[in-house]
């Protein structure tokens, strides 16, 4: 994994990393916020599931959801929904193709090689 960005945040850490999904066969990024040590328990985790054409970054920068999460000692995780990069099939309709998320697995080509998002998470 590699990280992308890093920055301080109501007293936690907000960060952006990029890995390789197996599943989606390409690279993909996801953003997360760690609040400030609370206690030497495993913090609840929230994850944020964007909806079609957005990616990580959206919720991040638009939810202002790090102030409460620092607050309540929640890690927040956004994972980009939607495979990208010249080798994902696109189409010319913004519902399909690149930034387009569906939470499925296809299993027809163009669309197979990069859309395995049902067992994603498993992974």
């Amino acid at each position: 994994m590699e990280m992308l960005e890093e920055h301080r945040c109501f007293g936690g850490w907000q960060q952006r990393w990029r890995h390789h999904a197996a599943t989606l066969n390409c690279a993909m990024t996801f953003s997360i916020f760690l609040p400030p040590t609370q206690d030497n328990e495993p913090p609840p985790v929230l994850y944020w599931l964007s909806g079609l054409t957005c990616n990580d970054e959206n919720f991040t920068t638009k939810a202002g959801a790090q102030r409460i999460a620092a607050e309540l000692g929640i890690v927040l995780v956004m994972p980009d929904t939607s495979p990208r990069g010249e080798q994902v099939a696109d189409d010319s309709g913004y519902d399909l193709g690149h930034g387009a998320g569906f939470y499925l697995n296809a299993t027809q080509p163009p669309w197979a090689s990069h859309l395995s998002h049902v067992r994603l998470p498993a992974r």
